[in-house]
């Protein structure tokens, strides 16, 4: 029999709680530490961004370009401290203001004057102020001001792995505290009492003599105490049950023989007894058995009908089923191609945004600097050393845009092209090794916020004639999930291309020293809509899509390996030619 309330569990749960309790206040106090912490050194952060950006901005708004104060913006924004960006002129008037918190209106009533102080608003939300003073003939004129913005949120995203840590630091703890104080309760108190409490209940009150109860304790305490009175007192009832047993016993021998005409009798009676009974059962579960063999057999040829009629049925639905199934693939396919068509001119025209902003900028200045030298000329105040330093000037700002110009022409007709091919499943002629440094052209906006390195080996003279576009959806889906998955969690990853002239063919081994993944991952690594990033929006149809414009639009072969931590690789062999079908 098991105590309701055991004292050694009450008391090991006091002790616990007292110590849950301080464990608790101590982590809780950590955690607002780091907290504090770091909303310092992010406001000091913010504090550092007005010596890197003040200039540009000052000058952006004292040339009135404000596409060039949006572009510092959203370069602002790219920071991760920085959860938005307000930007106003010297009458306080509303310039830009970028981000995704909806708040930013409580900061805009601040005055000028407060300028240089760290402010805070709601739901966590704070930001520091900084003036744009730009320099004019040795004055200095205040244009504006930038406020920087920043949220809790950003704070404990940089804390979460020390609160993990703590947190984790305080379990471990417990838990070697609790295992400890448990076993040491089990073994100096629960143990002992347990045993006593056991013995004391086996014990056999009609051989009293062997009622004796022995512990396993290597010192004197307690429990000894109660053990050895505990032998006392059944040692005194053994010897006053001896001298019963001793009475008891002639009784005993005269009702033997009794008891034993009385067994003889009734042993008769229950034998012709059990015969009848047992014959009467045999009858009954005959019968039985006979029944449900019966109802079994109409049961069965009824579950039968109705299971061939649903069989009937849920083929019907199956075949309806997989035609879907199939448009639904077809259509998805298209819409992967799509997005990345739309992806791709999402980022190079951002990033022609770029030179063409800065052949707008040299152009404002350079027609500046022509309106002085007219107003000089026409007030007869022009000298050499004018005109010498405007040529400087000029000759500066045409190099400018020279430069600016030829990058954004490049990315366009890099685009142009790529985008064209990844429309268009036309035969053409390429230069494969060209072909690839267009690709990886077109993809620089979204492969330049890494520091990935990509390498290609390939003769100069590889002459292709294939469909173009199925040469760049393979290479921009190996690309992009070389750097979404094999470098996630990397900072500088490497990917090899080495390519191969046979004759006919072309051998192409693509390799990247990213993550890898699991044999259980490689024999599904082809199949239609499986991804390892399905949280992240992935769709698991970039490597389907790949191995059907092999097999299929090529006419090639293709492989891939692949071990954990040790990347993964493509093989590919591809023919140089590609019949058209439309062709006889």
């Amino acid at each position: 029999m098991q105590p309701s309330k055991s004292i050694s569990r009450r008391l090991l749960v006091s002790v616990l709680s007292v110590y849950f309790i301080l464990t608790f206040v101590v982590t809780c106090a950590q955690i607002y530490a780091d907290y504090s912490n770091t909303k310092d050194y992010i406001s000091h952060e913010l504090r550092n961004l007005e010596k890197t950006f003040s200039a540009s901005l000052t000058r952006a708004i004292w040339e009135l370009n404000t596409p060039q104060v949006v572009s510092i913006s959203e370069g602002l924004l790219e920071i991760p401290m920085v959860e938005g960006v307000l930007i106003r002129d010297d009458n306080r008037e509303l310039l830009t203001q970028m981000g995704g918190i909806a708040n930013f209106t409580d900061f805009q009533g601040t005055e000028l004057s407060e300028v240089g102080a760290v402010i805070s608003g709601k739901d966590g939300l704070f930001g520091y102020t900084f003036p744009l003073i730009f320099e004019f003939s040795g004055r200095t004129t205040q244009v504006g001001d930038v406020t920087l913005f920043s949220s809790r949120e950003i704070v404990i995203s940089r804390i979460m792995l020390s609160i993990l840590f703590l947190i984790a630091s305080a379990i471990i703890k417990t838990i070697c505290l609790v295992v400890l104080f448990s076993i040491a309760f089990k073994k100096y108190l629960t143990t002992p009492l347990g045993e006593l409490t056991e013995k004391i209940e086996k014990i056999d009150m009609e051989n009293i003599d062997d009622a004796q109860i022995q512990i396993d304790q290597e010192e004197e305490n307690e429990l000894t105490v109660i053990k050895h009175s505990f032998n006392d007192l059944m040692a005194k009832v053994s010897s006053s049950q001896t001298e019963l047993k001793h009475a008891q016993k002639q009784l005993v021998k005269t009702n033997d023989r009794l008891d034993q005409q009385n067994l003889m009798l009734e042993q008769e009676v229950a034998k012709k007894t059990a015969n009848l009974s047992q014959a009467m059962m045999d009858l009954q579960k005959q019968k039985y058995q006979l029944e449900t063999q019966q109802k079994t057999l109409k049961e069965e040829i009824e579950t039968r009908r109705g299971t061939e009629s649903k069989l009937l049925h849920q083929t019907t639905e199956l075949e309806h089923t997989i035609e879907t199934l199939g448009m639904a693939h077809g259509k998805l396919v298209e819409s992967e191609k799509l997005a990345a068509l739309g992806g791709l001119v999402a980022g190079i025209t951002h990033d022609v945004n770029t030179p063409i902003g800065v052949g707008v900028t040299a152009t404002s200045y350079l027609s500046d600097r022509l309106s002085e030298l007219d107003k000089k000329f026409h007030d007869k105040s022009l000298s050499a050393n004018d005109m010498k330093n405007f040529i400087d000037e000029g000759n500066q700002s045409i190099e400018l845009l020279n430069n600016n110009l030829n990058r954004a022409s490049e990315l366009i007709a890099s685009f142009k092209q790529i985008a064209v091919d990844q429309a268009s499943e036309a035969i053409r002629t390429i230069n494969l090794k060209e072909y690839l440094n267009e690709i990886i052209t077109s993809l620089k906006p979204k492969l330049k916020k890494s520091a990935h390195e990509i390498n290609i080996d390939c003769p100069d003279d590889i002459i292709m004639k294939v469909p173009a576009g199925a040469i760049s959806q393979i290479f921009t889906n190996f690309l992009l999930n070389s750097v979404i998955h094999g470098f996630d969690g990397r900072e500088n990853g490497q990917i090899d291309i080495v390519i191969k002239d046979c004759g006919d063919t072309v051998k192409i081994e693509y390799k990247d020293n990213g993550n890898g993944i699991s044999k259980e991952q490689l024999n599904r690594l082809f199949d239609p809509f499986y991804t390892t990033k399905r949280e992240q929006g992935g769709s698991g149809l970039g490597t389907n899509i790949a191995y059907n414009l092999v097999k299929q639009t090529l006419d090639g072969e293709i492989e891939a390996e692949s071990e954990l931590e040790k990347g993964l690789t493509y093989r590919l062999e591809l023919p140089k030619v590609k019949k058209d079908p439309s062709i006889s």
